[in-house]
């Protein structure tokens, strides 16, 4: 991976609110904040058609059993996007190393819906293609994919949030 494809975003960027909504784990569609308090990286690609969300919840206020990891509590790619979605948890992944060099242990994990999602022969196929590996099941049936810090990507940072009115990176140079 030699440029990142995601662009550091907010928990709160309008132009990412639409990604969110379509998310099938949204609660409140609509409602302007689409990240869970704490911490977060937040990324979106330049044309908007991809969202990513990395949680780093405190451990005792977890629920689940991988307590301490980070978590991607959002991930979506519309369906015209440009980039291979395993290629963009690949880059999430890196931009959330260059963000957070401490990994916890746990590394970082992420929960599907089998029945949310498009059936596949394996769900979460894009993250197991990506290195994350599955783990278990939450106590609501939800598939647990993981990847542990050894096998994460090098970090490689996002790129700075876009100017208003989207401007890109004033010194780039051309792909």
């Amino acid at each position: 991976m030699t440029q990142q494809p995601w662009r550091r975003s907010t928990r709160a960027d309008p132009r990412a609110l639409p990604l969110a909504d379509r998310h099938y784990n949204r609660q409140k569609i609509g409602s302007p904040q689409f990240v869970p308090p704490g911490r977060c990286l937040v990324l979106l690609t330049d044309p908007a058609d991809a969202l990513w969300v990395t949680s780093w919840p405190i451990a005792d206020y977890v629920k689940h059993a991988w307590a301490g990891a980070m978590v991607c509590s959002l991930f979506r790619r519309e369906p015209d996007c440009d980039h291979l979605a395993s290629h963009l948890i690949a880059a999430a992944v890196a931009a959330t190393r260059a963000q957070w060099p401490d990994v916890p242990p746990l590394g970082i994990v992420t929960f599907v819906d089998p029945t949310k999602t498009r059936r596949k022969r394996d769900p979460g196929r894009c993250y197991r293609r990506a290195g994350w590996i599955p783990v278990g099941e939450t106590k609501g049936g939800l598939l647990a994919l993981q990847q542990l810090p050894a096998d994460m990507p090098d970090p490689l940072p996002a790129r700075p949030p876009s100017a208003p009115g989207g401007q890109g990176d004033l010194f780039a140079m051309p792909a």
